[in-house]
Parts: C-alpha cells; structure tokens; sequence
C-alpha cells in the first residue's frame, strides 16, 4: 500500500486531475472549428477537417500498450509531466501551421503526448487509493468534464470573436492559447505532485501463472471481448460530439460559437456525475454501469427529435450520465487485476478502446459528406443518431465479460490491491 501521507495524496490527485482536465480538452478543442479550419487550410471537404481529431486520438491511443510497459517500470509522475508537454507543444505547433501535412504532423505528435496519461495515472490512482478507486478515479474524472467542457467552449467562443478580424485563420489563436496553458500546467505538475510510494514486497500482488498479463487463453478472451465491446461505448461518445457539432451548424443554424457551447453542455454535467456516480459504483459496480451507458444512449438516439429549446437540457443530460461511465469500467478494470502489471493491461484496454472511439470523427465526417445538398435537413440525421445510440447499448454486453475476468482472477473487490499473492508450489510444499 502507498505510504504517502494523506494530505500528498490529495494534492497529487487534485494535480492529475488538472492534467486529465488538459489531456481531453485537447482531444475535443477542434470540434467546433471543423468549418473554419476546412476554409483555412483550404482543404476540399469537412472530413478532412474531422479527420484531424481521427488521427490525433489514435496516435493518442495506439502508443498506449508500450506507454502501459513504462508505466510499470518508470516514474508515472515523469511520464505524466513529459506526456502533457509534448501535448501542449504540439498545439503550439498546429496553431502555426501552413498546410494540411504540417496540422496531421502536429496532431499525431499531440496525440503521442497524451497517450501516457490513461495508463500511468490510472495505475497511480488505483494504487494511492485501493479500498475506494471508483471515488477517486470519479474525482479525477472531474478534470476530464471540465476539460471537454471547456475546450470546445473556450475555442469556439475566442475563434467565433476573433473572426471579423482574421477570417478563417481565427481557429488559430485559442489553439496556441490553449498549448501555451498547457505548458504551464506541465511545469506545475512537474513541481508540486508527489511520486507514488512503492508497495512493500509483501504486498504486491501477483497474478497466477508467473507475472504474466493473463495466464489462460480463456482470460485473454475475456479481456479482449471487453475492450471491443467498451470501444462502442467510446465511439458512440465521440461520434456523438462529433455529429451534434455538425448536426447543429448545418441543420440547426448554429454558428461556431453556439456550436461550441452546445457540445460543451455535453460535459459539464459530468464535472458532478464523476464523483458522484463514481462514488455510489464503489457499492455496486456492474448495475451503475449499466445505468449509465444505457441512459446515455438513450438519450444519443432521441436528440434529434427534441425540440429546439430542450437541446443544451439534453446535451447536459446526456454527458451526466455517459460520461461517468468511464472512470467506472476504469474502475472496474483496475480492481479485477494486480497493480503489477496494471499499466500494461490498461495500455492494451486503452488502445483498443481508444482507436474504435478515435474513428468515429472521421467517420461521422464521411457520412455527413455523403448526405450532399441533404445535409441541412435534420430529418436526415435520425439514422445516424440511431447507429451511435445503439452501439452504445450494444457495449453493455461487456459487462459479463468484466465480471468474468474478476471471477477467474478470485480478486476481492474491496481491495485488488492488498489481495495475497498465491503461494508457488514449492512454497506450499514448504509450508507443509
């Protein structure tokens, strides 16, 4: 068990979720600039502009197995502070940046940067706090809503002011503001979070069968059927911010900075929801999940038959609910396994999960191209909103999964942490 005193253990939380806050509010800053950024950089349709968050989010998640290797075997407080400089530098870099080729090079750099956030500081915060994860990573998840909520929001408004000055060329300047934070941010981290204590030798937990990730086929199996069926529960959350920005802009008469405060709502409901619902999981892990990603879904398929005046409502609805749902199966996950090799397992979830979800910006920008001159009839976005909807209902199936890895592992799920390692077979034999 960590042997940092409480009041550290605060602060380096509260720290992590300032970066987890800086970590998603890159992922999501483009959104409402698809439009200004396509005439910028003159590019021949809006899906090369939505691409642009595609590419990020799998260079972000792709790199997550390797990152999951160091995380295990390197300081996560290190790992953390150089991930979120290379993020913000590289949103330094896109704001300059001439042409198409130069922003995809920058997005895969802000992606590569970002990608060390999931799997060293999940592990950490599992490990800091074992006996009550769900609530902590839940406090965490805080700085994630506030970073969705505020990205969008803060590049959508500053580009929406500065555009009857610099044209198309506005979406630059909160980009750079927003890799200038970002820096800041690094170096505060960098200086004030305290390093993760290491376990007793005692204490650590080992899996069954020698250290390994996952000592039996059926295992493997298990895990990765839970990390594609969570994956949908991913790409219908992007795909859902995704289509609502382009939905609202096209259909709805919204300009870049309405846009921007409609996809934010999305999140801000989830500033409270984390905690709270990452609290109450603590009790009652795999029925919470089912409330929130079905609720969430529900909702995804029903939003474009509200009425106008129910849209911000709605958006705050639905990001109370699904959001949340990722620091529990987080949650879920990290207490199913050992904490030795917690970075790794979580690198591989994170990949998987990470790429299904990361395409979903450019698909969804692929299926708005083709509707043509039918893009601005609303009706046309039913099916869309359908599909998303229900991918997010069908990743409910990955709950018996999950539960199916606790079950094999014999992990108590009060404490994964503080489980005894299984006795070898000498050290049975010399007990005898």
């Amino acid at each position: 068990m960590s042997a940092l005193p409480a009041n550290h253990k605060g602060r380096t939380l509260c720290l992590t979720a300032m970066l987890h806050c800086f970590t998603h509010l890159y992922g999501v800053a483009l959104l409402p600039l698809y439009l200004l950024m396509q005439r910028d950089l003159k590019l021949d349709s809006v899906s090369k502009a939505t691409s642009l968050v595609t590419i990020m989010l799998v260079a972000y998640f792709l790199p997550s197995y390797p990152l999951g290797i160091l995380a295990d075997r390197l300081s996560r407080k290190k790992l953390l502070t150089c991930g979120l400089l290379v993020n913000a530098c590289a949103f330094v870099g896109l704001s300059f940046a001439p042409n198409y080729p130069w922003a995809v090079a920058c997005v895969i750099l802000a992606g590569i940067g970002g990608t060390a956030y999931h799997p060293a500081a999940t592990a950490m915060i599992a490990r800091l706090f074992p006996k009550n994860t769900g609530r902590a990573l839940g406090l965490a998840g805080i700085g994630a809503g506030t970073g969705f909520f505020v990205g969008p929001l803060y590049t959508g408004w500053r580009a929406a002011t500065l555009e009857p000055m610099l044209g198309a060329a506005a979406w630059r300047s909160p980009v750079l503001e927003i890799g200038i934070l970002g820096i800041v941010a690094a170096g505060l981290f960098a200086w004030l979070a305290s390093e993760e204590a290491a376990m007793v030798a005692d204490q650590k937990p080992q899996m069954s069968g020698g250290g390994q990730l996952f000592p039996t086929p059926a295992l493997w199996l298990f895990f990765l059927l839970t990390s594609f069926l969570f994956s949908l529960r991913d790409f219908a959350g992007m795909g859902m911010a995704s289509l609502s920005s382009l939905f609202l802009q096209n259909s709805e008469g919204y300009d870049t900075r309405r846009a921007g405060i409609a996809v934010s709502a999305a999140f801000i409901g989830s500033i409270i929801s984390n905690p709270l619902l990452g609290s109450l999981s603590d009790g009652r892990r795999k029925r919470w999940i089912a409330i929130v990603i079905g609720t969430g879904s529900v909702l995804i398929i029903l939003f474009p038959h509200v009425p106008g005046h129910w849209t911000i409502p709605w958006l705050l609805a639905y990001g109370f609910f699904l959001i949340p749902s990722f620091p529990i199966v987080e949650a879920a996950l990290m207490q199913s396994i050992p904490d030795a090799v917690r970075g790794r397992v979580f690198g591989i979830y994170v990949t998987i999960t990470g790429f299904v979800g990361g395409l979903a910006a450019w698909v969804i920008g692929l299926l708005v191209k083709h509707m043509g001159e039918a893009v601005g009839d609303g009706r046309n976005y039913f099916a869309l909103y359908a599909a998303v909807g229900g991918l997010g209902l069908l990743s409910l199936a990955g709950i018996p999964c999950l539960h199916a890895i606790r079950r094999r592992e014999h992990l108590d799920e009060k404490d994964a942490n503080l489980a005894p390692a299984p006795a070898s077979t000498a050290q049975r034999s010399a007990s005898k």
